[in-house]
């Protein structure tokens, strides 16, 4: 889905995405002492926004005019700040080195190479990558999210595609998801990296 697509979809609704963190995310970051975040793809703002709320100075990104804007309303009623940007995440570059986080959270693409790439380029020493997204096997495990296999996720695919950091977690997690009434399970993608500190 192109920009024009997820404006119509953001602007549909009053929020799509539930207004706070996503819960991996959420338990990733508890125990990090906040510094410089990197948001990309960040939606509507609920990762970004809760890490703000924190104390991290966040940048974050997303290719939805729609999407921004409501951030930064949203950003406003909270009383947090933080650096809302409308970039592509596909053609965009973070300044190297820049971040102690960095957080992707369903971002799915045909292709993520250079995505990954330049994440984890982002990373300052001893920086954290936080990825979740659809696992490809929710297509037949789990339920919602793309159904497109192109786009969907493995562990191992994300962990290899993050040159120079130590990867710490990679695996495939569920996550309870309400459908007509009745609890199930989607199926995430989960990774964890570290760029090593410097000696």
């Amino acid at each position: 889905m192109d920009a024009r697509g997820w404006d119509e979809r953001y602007a549909g609704r009053e929020l799509l995405w539930s207004a706070g963190p996503n819960r991996f995310v959420a338990e990733e970051c508890a125990d990090l002492v906040p510094g410089r975040a990197l948001d990309l793809a960040c939606g509507e703002g609920r990762n970004a926004l809760w890490l703000a709320g924190l104390g991290w100075t966040v940048t974050a990104v997303d290719f939805s005019e729609v999407a921004v804007g409501r951030a930064r309303e949203l950003a406003e009623r909270r009383g947090v700040t933080a650096e809302l940007l409308v970039e592509d995440v596909t053609a965009w570059t973070p300044p190297k080195g820049a971040f102690d986080l960095v957080v992707i959270a369903y971002l799915h693409l045909p292709e993520m190479g250079d995505v990954l790439r330049r994440a984890a380029e982002a990373l300052a020493p001893g920086g954290v990558l936080v990825f979740v997204g659809h696992d490809r096997t929710n297509l037949s495990e789990g339920v919602g999210g793309p159904q497109d296999p192109a786009v969907l996720h493995t562990p191992s695919g994300v962990a290899a595609a993050l040159p120079g950091l130590t990867v710490q977690r990679a695996e495939r997690v569920r996550r309870a998801v309400e459908v007509d009434g009745e609890e199930r399970d989607a199926v995430d993608t989960l990774v964890r990296a570290v760029r090593p500190p410097c000696r």
